[in-house]
């Protein structure tokens, strides 16, 4: 490691990903010595790009958009106008046939007809006359405000899906301040008179890609800080934490080299805080490794396929709202960018699958996988099996930090201890924080930690704290009165178990507010 700044501060990070790298680039503006130490053999984490055989894919798809001017400068200076400016379009599968995301009311009619469309809207009125007396649950909630039928079709499938649970045991809280201003009420009244003072925006119908993928951005970031003098190594997990009751001291890692040492002044981490406290030597206390252990996980695996055929459908991703197959959603990479995919006379799918660690479909051979994402894009229409010629898994663990019930207390329990007892260590990033940070969010937190250490007093768990989309502009204050508030993208609580134009409104709105809840990732 490089020695100390003139002030003699020196900076160990842990994790090569969005807020590990950004935080060593801010304190390689400042001339303050730091280290990325990366526990995989690529940069970028989640935001990476993983290269098979040419064929470039990413890992759940980035939008590169964010709200924050700082973080559109970091993007800037690192790529250099290396953007690509694409169109968005994404399109909800149902029932054998595709609706526009967001939905666009002939498309929708003519898509599920008029019955079911008498249905949704009987379905409505006996909501209105006969409503849940209570809502507990995110089912509840939504059938109150948009009846049972909509709450079938638009959300309980693709909700389940991402999330693995049942939509009973989701808090109704969580779902009023994922769904602001959206009311079918609402809907129809627009439908029929129009709206002339939007207060629910749509998503951006425009953004920002690097040419070959998200990994690009922190590759480039890695070469960068290389030439610098500031070291990004691989294959460095970090195994112990050690400290003194005062302060962290050294970190350990373990990897080809053996154990390595790294010591350092000031301490950041990217790394889950699950295995950040289990790594701590002495130990902490016992309330502090049970909430810890208690923390979970949503994680994530990603089936490419290469199809020998040049055009499969216009759309950057599709949302698989049927039960009858298990991807959750589908990615068309050459839709992002021309260059992901190496044969202009191919393409690339991304079939997505949100799983837990070591289920079933986690410990699936990868062979069994590929087969089964062909039977299911054969399934769904998009392609032949014939016509899938290769394919590939990639598993990402700990994909989404799990808002279970009592996430928050277990997660300020251990902020609290490490902030009073370890106060050279900060934790960064999504699951640095357990929280659902997106890219951009990753990067504020990263930002803030390094400006910490030169001197400044931020509050690095203010990041995303919001409850807006993070693609809308900004509108009227929630008045939910809820648990603390929750960052955009996240899973929800979980409940404790106890002993014609109005219908297309309708649906738009339901579709605006299941994308709001469902929508895993988007620009993180």
């Amino acid at each position: 490691m490089n020695p100390g700044s003139a002030d003699g501060k020196s900076v160990v990070i842990i994790g090569g990903g969005p807020a590990g790298l950004t935080a060593s680039y801010e304190l390689s503006k400042h001339g303050v010595p730091a280290v990325v130490l990366e526990a995989d053999n690529i940069v970028g984490g989640i935001s990476r790009t993983v290269n098979y055989k040419g064929y470039l894919f990413d890992i759940g798809g980035h939008r590169f958009f964010s709200k924050c001017a700082e973080v559109n400068q970091i993007w800037e200076e690192i790529l250099h106008g290396q953007f690509l400016e694409r169109p968005r379009l994404s399109r909800i599968y149902y029932r054998n046939k595709f609706f526009y995301y967001p939905l666009k009311p002939k498309n929708a009619l003519f898509g599920l007809g008029l019955f079911e469309a008498m249905r949704i809207v009987a379905s409505y009125a006996w909501s209105r006359v006969n409503p849940h007396p209570k809502e507990d649950n995110l089912e509840e909630w939504v059938s109150n405000r948009f009846g049972k039928r909509l709450y079938e079709i638009f959300f309980k499938t693709y909700t389940e899906k991402v999330w693995g649970v049942p939509c009973t045991e989701i808090r109704a809280e969580w779902a009023a301040q994922r769904i602001r201003g959206l009311s079918l009420t609402t809907a129809i009244k627009n439908a029929l008179f129009g709206q002339k003072k939007p207060k629910v925006k749509t998503l951006i119908d425009k953004f920002h890609y690097p040419e070959r993928g998200p990994g690009q951005m922190w590759e480039t970031l890695t070469d960068m800080l290389r030439e610098r003098g500031y070291p990004v190594l691989m294959e460095r997990p970090v195994v112990r934490i050690a400290h003194d009751g005062t302060k962290v001291t050294h970190l350990v890692t373990r990897g080809a080299k053996g154990e390595e040492k790294f010591a350092g002044t000031h301490f950041i981490s990217s790394m889950p805080i699950r295995e950040l406290v289990n790594a701590l030597d002495p130990p902490a206390p016992p309330a502090v490794h049970k909430a810890a252990n208690s923390l979970r996980y949503r994680d994530f695996l990603i089936v490419s396929l290469i199809v020998n055929r040049k055009d499969i459908a216009p759309d950057n991703w599709i949302y698989i709202h049927e039960s009858k197959v298990k991807v959750g959603r589908i990615q068309n990479f050459k839709n992002w960018s021309p260059a992901m995919v190496p044969d202009p006379s191919k393409t690339c799918l991304g079939m997505e699958y949100f799983v837990f660690e070591n289920d079933e479909l986690w410990s699936s051979p990868d062979d069994k996988l590929i087969e089964m994402a062909k039977r299911e894009i054969e399934q769904l229409g998009l392609a032949k099996a014939s016509e899938i010629e290769d394919g590939c898994v990639v598993r990402m663990p700990k994909a989404y930090p799990m808002y279970d019930a009592d996430w928050h207390q277990q997660v300020q329990l251990i902020r609290h201890w490490i902030e009073t007892n370890l106060p050279n260590l900060q934790m960064v990033g999504r699951n640095g924080m357990h929280k659902y940070n997106n890219q951009d969010h990753s990067m504020m937190t990263a930002l803030y930690a390094a400006r910490n250490i030169l001197g400044e007093n931020h509050d690095l768990w203010s990041v995303n704290t919001d409850e807006e989309y993070h693609e809308e502009a900004k509108a009227a204050p929630a008045t939910v009165d809820a648990e603390p508030k929750r960052p955009a993208y996240a899973e929800p609580p979980r409940v404790p178990k106890s002993g014609a134009s109005e219908f297309s409104g309708a649906k738009s709105a339901a579709a605006s507010a299941s994308a709001a809840l469902t929508d895993p990732q988007s620009t993180k």
